[in-house]
């Protein structure tokens, strides 16, 4: 077996690793959590991404990150991240880039739509759905649905975020989506502790990758300019050293050096706090990090103090824009739309996904299925049809950006 490069003692071991809910042969070549990032690449879902938003509508212009190019990125500072702190690259990687499978067509804007529409029938979450896509909605192979991934795999998509749980299994913060209890019921990802070092590593190589590549999509799009970052906390400093070191530098390379020194400071704050914490708590192995109670992998609390002022900037600027205002009632009303037309009459819902609705057994069940169907579309299908079934004008959609940050 290929041997991954990790040496802290509180690395996710593949050797040691909890295993899949249904046990398959060992690879000869590869590791148990490489074999989960290899099934998270080749899987539709994982496609899909390529056709969603990230902030901008996919198809608004090249340049800009759709769901893909952000979990690609999210994944290379996940790697850099455990690399630094001797975890494992591979585990945290596959989390990484799983972690926006379940996003809807639209970003957050399409998941507040689906969760509205959803909690009268067990809620919906991004995170639940994507736990649901890799364990059941996924259909390829012969002896499983889902991509059977790790337990170690599956925990980190379901709790990257922190535990969901109290100690004594009330919900954190509100009823839990049915789709991550009925998981958690057969295969206990035991929601009440944090999740490995790996998957901290992956929720907070999100926050460096949209952090830095916000400001970076929303400088190209004109909602603000060079300028308007010399105002705040880090950009401005980063202007600062490049025009020190650089002076007269063209503009757009005086941007890109300017952000990737954003990028940067973020990485590197982030490695020193977990070094000094994981040299503080001396977990003695990888459960005893999930054991510890608090998130070890973070910024430190002046980067903190100094990120929430800039994304109250961005807030303000790009994703609350006028023009991002009124698409976002546009995509909203798209998705309602198809919901209730699906759910409705479920004869309009493709071939294959019949099956799913002859075995749902009550209203409840088959809305699941259509937010399933909805939830899977890509940003241009969902306005395709959209357009097809209702007779809207898809085009009119192309003129905007749509919120999504995250």
């Amino acid at each position: 077996m290929t041997a991954t490069a990790f040496d802290a003692p509180f690395a996710a071991d593949p050797a040691q690793s909890r295993g899949r809910l249904y046990p398959e042969r060992i690879s000869t070549f590869r590791s148990e959590f490489q074999r989960d990032r290899d099934r998270i690449i080749h899987s539709s879902a994982f496609r899909r991404l390529k056709h969603k938003t990230q902030v901008f509508i996919e198809h608004e212009g090249d340049y800009y990150r759709t769901r893909l190019t952000h979990s690609i990125e999210v994944a290379q500072v996940a790697r850099t991240l455990s690399a630094a702190l001797g975890l494992n690259t591979d585990l945290a990687e596959a989390i990484a880039l799983a972690h926006d499978l379940g996003h809807t067509p639209f970003g957050h804007t399409g998941e507040e739509a689906m969760a509205a529409l959803m909690a009268p029938y067990g809620g919906f979450d991004h995170n639940a759905q994507a736990l649901r896509i890799v364990t059941r909605l996924e259909r390829h192979y012969a002896e499983f649905d889902g991509l059977n991934l790790t337990w170690e795999t599956l925990e980190g998509i379901a709790k990257h975020n922190g535990p969901l749980v109290l100690p004594d299994g009330a919900p954190r913060k509100g009823p839990l989506p049915v789709a991550l209890v009925d998981y958690n019921a057969q295969h206990d990802l035991h929601l009440h502790t944090h999740a490995s070092a790996e998957a901290q590593v992956a929720a907070i190589a999100d926050d460096v990758a949209y952090n830095h590549h916000d400001l970076h999509d929303g400088l190209r799009s004109g909602l603000f300019t060079e300028e308007d970052l010399l105002e705040l906390p880090i950009t401005s400093q980063a202007f600062a050293e490049v025009d020190a070191l650089y002076p007269g530098l063209e503009p757009m390379r005086r941007r890109h050096e300017a952000l990737r020194r954003v990028f940067g400071t973020m990485v590197e704050d982030v490695i020193a706090v977990a070094r000094h914490r994981l040299q503080a708590a001396e977990p003695e192995n990888a459960d005893a990090v999930r054991a510890l109670g608090v998130t070890i992998i973070r910024f430190s609390d002046r980067l903190f103090r100094e990120l929430k002022v800039i994304r109250q900037f961005l807030f303000e600027r790009m994703y609350r824009a006028p023009k991002v205002v009124a698409m976002r009632a546009e995509v909203t009303e798209v998705v309602r739309d198809l919901f209730a037309l699906y759910l409705g009459d479920p004869s309009l819902l493709p071939p294959e996904w019949r099956v799913d609705v002859a075995a749902a057994q009550d209203e409840a069940a088959l809305a699941r299925v259509v937010a399933d169907y909805v939830a899977g579309m890509t940003d241009r299908f969902a306005l395709q049809e959209h357009a097809r079934l209702m007779g809207s004008d898809a085009a009119r959609f192309t003129r905007y950006i749509v919120s999504g940050q995250g």
